[in-house]
């Protein structure tokens, strides 16, 4: 299961914490699926990839309650933990970069605190997109705010870096997409 965080409706459509949406978005066009049924709270589609069978979720509860979305559809279809891919925007890695992990806490992002107190472990895959830091801006206007000229295509080949390390992923493993797509540059910053 490939889950992409973010905010539904227009108003959030192009925001900085919709990266999860938006990559989700990217990779259906890329490989061809659709994710219009309603299901868990949330849009899903499937496609066969990589010999899998892949389910694909977008939360509609809002940010703070994606878990809930997620605790469900994790449930329905049974799914391990390492099966369990989450994409979300993160404030503490520089805009553009990926850091893909097989495990790890929420740090900061609320949606993922939702997902990982509602599902009870933390054992799961995740990318994280950078968005960077609001640099003493209001959190909450920086993260559904929308992208500055600079940060188009810094974003743009992150979402495209992020739906090859979703493929990768599925095909050969987290081990293999975070050696090839964890971003280089900037890694001494916050993990």
């Amino acid at each position: 299961m490939i889950v992409g965080l973010g905010n539904p409706g227009q108003q959030y459509r192009n925001t900085r914490h919709n990266m999860g949406f938006i990559t989700l978005d990217r990779l259906s066009d890329r490989v061809g699926f659709s994710m219009e049924k309603i299901r868990f709270h949330g849009l899903t589609g499937e496609i066969r990839m990589g010999g899998e069978k892949v389910v694909f979720l977008k939360p509609q509860t809002y940010m703070n309650n994606s878990g809930e979305s997620v605790r469900e559809a994790v449930n329905f279809y049974k799914i391990p933990h390492d099966h369990l891919l989450i994409i979300y925007d993160d404030i503490d890695i520089p805009t553009g970069n990926l850091r893909i992990r097989g495990s790890g806490s929420a740090g900061t992002h609320n949606g993922m605190r939702s997902c990982i107190y509602q599902l009870g472990f933390d054992d799961f895959p995740r990318i994280r997109v950078g968005i960077g830091s609001p640099e003493g801006r209001d959190l909450i206007n920086y993260v559904t705010g929308g992208f500055t000229p600079e940060e188009v295509p810094l974003l743009e080949a992150a979402v495209d870096r992020a739906c090859d390390a979703v493929i990768t992923y599925v095909e050969q493993g987290i081990d293999t997409a975070m050696n090839r797509f964890n971003s280089k540059r900037n890694s001494s910053q916050g993990e």
